[in-house]
């Protein structure tokens, strides 16, 4: 029994299925977990000593590569003043001027300490400001774990099987109406039944938690156009897609501008971190100014706080958006080369650093056409990758990520095994 084969048997008797995050319990594609040791740059240490080239970078935080030293840097200035304090601090001050000048939608910020924190805050603050109870939300998107939202969900609860969860009242879920992603007929109807008592949509621009799905032409902005009709609040949950497809995320790039946006990950340069921002009318709704309640004790961590602020200004400095789609581009083009040398149905869905892998005939537009793609390819190509130095999610409904770290011979290197497992199905 290797290392990592004990420490999981040990942490079977002590956690629940042995992991704090489902998807990392390998149940979908079989095995036993690894530990990682260590991490830098592009590479996972394992506790076995293995080393692998990492295209999950810590679910997406990870953009400038593990142990990234300008991050680190910041991190051990800001531990030479403490860990945290329970008051404002500079840091705060920084992180919201930053995020205002960079998000397109936002005028004013709220720090908090989980991307499932930003969305339950800001579907609270849509409810408050408009008075309403109803949410729209998407099947397969995921918006954390949050009781209203984890309804058709993608993520983790798509991976085990269980797109819904025990223990959530229905009267909860009730509140939410689930739509077909891409749907735009079934859109209208629903707001022309139910429009005033829409409080929100809450969509995951590029949903990224179903594996990578891209909006059809004119979708986005239909989203838009009936929020704005039945005076609803449009959230774009960019807490995957922030500064990862572009330093102001999917609506910087796309110029459809939400009235909240939740962010998280990249903002904490690796830290837990969480933030909700929008219009300055609907934010002012919250507490100490509004009627809305939301707080937390670790909200803004000053340590956090300058990971985050370290890994947006190297992203200002380097701007390395276009370097990223070239490297996306590379893994795409030799899964996609390989699949079609052997054969096989594959769509490979890319937006600059992000990618999914989909054993399809046709493009995944939903949720459907996502859950009916043939899994069981995914999962060998996930085992020969792996055997071979490559880890990719252990699911076939996440996202990869690359980092600017993978230039050079680790994307070649992934490249020629990623194809190279496709091959030898």
């Amino acid at each position: 029994m290797n290392t990592s084969e004990q420490l999981f048997a040990r942490a079977q008797e002590l956690m629940p299925g042995g992991v704090n995050s489902p998807v990392r319990a390998f149940r979908s594609v079989g095995g036993t977990p690894f530990f990682t040791q260590r991490a830098k740059g592009a590479r996972l240490t394992t506790a076995d000593g293995a080393e692998l080239i990492d295209f999950v970078c810590t679910w997406g935080p990870a953009i400038h590569g593990h142990n990234d030293p300008d991050v680190r840097n910041a991190i051990a200035g800001a531990l030479d003043n403490g860990t945290s304090f329970g008051t404002p601090n500079p840091y705060e001050v920084e992180m919201a001027e930053l995020l205002t000048e960079l998000v397109p939608s936002v005028e004013k910020i709220r720090m908090c300490n989980s991307g499932t924190e930003a969305t339950m805050s800001a579907i609270r603050l849509a409810r408050g400001y408009t008075g309403r109870d109803k949410i729209v939300k998407f099947a397969g998107c995921y918006h954390g774990h949050v009781d209203s939202l984890l309804v058709k969900a993608g993520s983790g609860a798509l991976t085990l099987g269980n797109p819904d969860s025990a223990g959530i009242p229905a009267s909860f879920a009730a509140e939410t109406i689930v739509l077909d992603y891409n749907d735009p007929h079934a859109l209208r109807e629903t707001f022309a039944a139910q429009g005033d008592q829409i409080a929100a949509i809450i969509v995951e621009p590029y949903p990224a938690n179903c594996g990578l799905i891209l909006p059809d032409v004119g979708f986005l902005q239909l989203l838009r156009e009936l929020c704005t009709q039945h005076q609803s609040v449009l959230i774009f949950d960019e807490v995957m897609t922030g500064f990862r497809v572009a330093a102001g995320g999917v609506q910087a790039l796309v110029g459809i501008t939400p009235d909240l946006t939740a962010m998280g990950k990249i903002i904490g340069g690796g830290l837990p971190v969480g933030a909700f921002g929008g219009r300055t009318e609907i934010m002012d709704q919250l507490a100490p100014l509004g009627p809305v309640y939301q707080a937390g004790t670790l909200s803004g961590n000053p340590l956090a706080m300058a990971a985050g602020i370290a890994s947006l200004k190297k992203l200002k400095s380097l701007w390395p958006y276009d370097r990223l789609e070239k490297l996306g581009q590379t893994i795409r083009h030799a899964l996609l080369g390989a699949a079609k040398e052997k054969g096989l149905p594959l769509q490979v869905p890319q937006v600059g650093s992000m990618y999914a892998v989909f054993f399809a005939e046709q493009p995944v537009r939903n949720y459907g056409d996502a859950t009916s793609s043939e899994t069981q390819h995914f999962n060998q190509l996930f085992k020969y990758a792996l055997d071979h130095g490559v880890y990719l999610p252990p699911s076939a409904y996440e996202t990869c990520f690359i980092s600017t770290a993978h230039e050079g011979s680790e994307i070649e290197q992934a490249a020629e095994v990623l194809a190279a497992g496709i091959l030898a199905m």
